[in-house]
Parts: structure tokens; C-alpha cells; sequence
């Protein structure tokens, strides 16, 4: 049997979504009202509007082959054939707001139902050998609190957010506030993607470029 520390190393996404609510108005000091109007439309109406905002956040790391989650005991005697699919390809899970993405070709269910008491896929870095983890998802969970909800959530943006005072609220300078805010609680080198979603069909991907 292979001791704590001596499984093959995986590379691993983690990702957690929150959402909020805020208020915004699309202008720029550096156009006219007219051009303003031009360009926004009814985004540049002055008493603004607002949006129910998702934010998706994913960290990336290492997970040992013997901490991968318990995907694979919930399909009986495939479990041994599903196990190596998981290690040599994708899966991607959903537990609640949580998604767990391992890299490769995404296998053929994207939502499964994981035991009550499911042992966590690990996210970032050095990965603890006997938890799996290299991060509490708990702290993320509290990081996203600290650098997302608590600065944006029932704000209005160009009013209540210093950094959007000489910059236009669009959700692209969204995505990268929150990239910028979140880079200050974690690691460096963990985050790896912040994905804004400002309605069902429009959405910007963020990866620090």
C-alpha cells in the first residue's frame, strides 16, 4: 500500500460561485453625452440599472491520485475502470455551488450525486498528503465573502466602489476589480480564472492578462 505522501500527482480546477446584486451606469468621462448615448444605449440611462451578477472563481493546483472524490465508489463494480477515466481525463462535478474540474476530455455526466460525507477534491499548490487539500474551501468561501461580496453586493458601482470613480462599470473592469481584490487574500499563483456572468447570455472570462 502506497504511503500518505507517495501518490502520483494530478493537476486539479476548483472552482465556487457566488452571486450579487448591484446598480450601475455605463459612462465614460471621456466621451460626450452624446457619444455616451451612442455607445451604451439604454446602459447609459442616468438613473442607471441593475443586474443580478454570478461570479464564478477558479483556483488550480495538484491532487494525489488517492484523494480524488468519491465519484467513483457511487458506480459499483465500474468503479475501478471509471477511476482510471477520472485520472487520465475530465470530470466535472456539482455539489451545490462547488465545481470540480479535472483536467482532459469532460466524461459523459456533468452533474452526479456525491455522498453525503464526500472526501474534497484539493485546489492549489502543494497538496496536503494526508487531507488532499492544499486549501480549505472554507477560506475560499471567505476570501470570495471578503473580496466580492462584502465591496459589491447592493452597491451601486460608480458610486459606492472607489475603483469604478474614473473607470466605466462594465462587467469586463468587473471581472477584473474582482480578479485584483481576490489576488490580495490568496496564494500567489493559485488563481487561475474569474468568470462574470452580468446576465445568462453575457458573460466575460478573466485570467489576469
Amino acid at each position: 500500500m502506497n504511503g500518505a505522501g507517495s501518490g502520483p500527482r494530478r493537476r486539479a480546477r476548483v472552482s465556487r460561485l457566488v452571486s450579487f446584486s448591484a446598480t450601475h451606469r455605463l459612462h465614460s468621462k471621456s466621451l460626450s453625452n452624446e457619444e455616451n448615448l451612442k455607445l451604451f444605449g439604454k446602459c447609459n440611462n442616468p438613473n442607471g440599472h441593475g443586474h443580478n451578477y454570478k461570479v464564478v472563481v477558479t483556483v488550480h493546483g495538484e491532487v494525489r491520485a488517492e484523494h480524488v472524490c468519491g465519484l467513483c465508489r457511487l458506480l459499483g463494480p465500474l468503479s475501478a475502470k471509471v477511476m482510471d477515466s477520472v485520472l487520465k481525463n475530465s470530470v466535472q462535478i456539482r455539489v451545490a455551488s462547488l465545481l470540480v474540474f479535472v483536467y482532459g476530455e469532460l466524461l459523459p455526466f456533468q452533474a452526479f450525486p456525491l455522498p453525503k460525507h464526500h472526501p474534497s477534491c484539493a485546489i492549489c499548490g502543494q497538496v496536503d498528503p494526508v487531507t488532499g487539500m492544499v486549501m480549505n474551501l472554507t477560506d475560499l468561501k471567505e476570501y470570495m465573502e471578503e473580496a466580492i461580496m462584502k465591496p459589491l453586493d447592493h452597491k451601486n458601482l460608480d458610486l459606492d466602489v472607489p475603483y469604478f470613480a474614473d473607470i466605466v462599470s462594465t462587467t469586463e473592469n468587473v471581472a477584473v476589480y474582482i480578479w485584483e481584490n481576490l489576488q490580495k487574500f490568496l496564494p500567489v499563483g493559485v488563481l487561475y480564472k474569474v468568470k462574470v456572468y452580468e446576465t445568462d447570455n453575457n458573460i466575460v472570462v478573466y485570467k489576469g492578462e
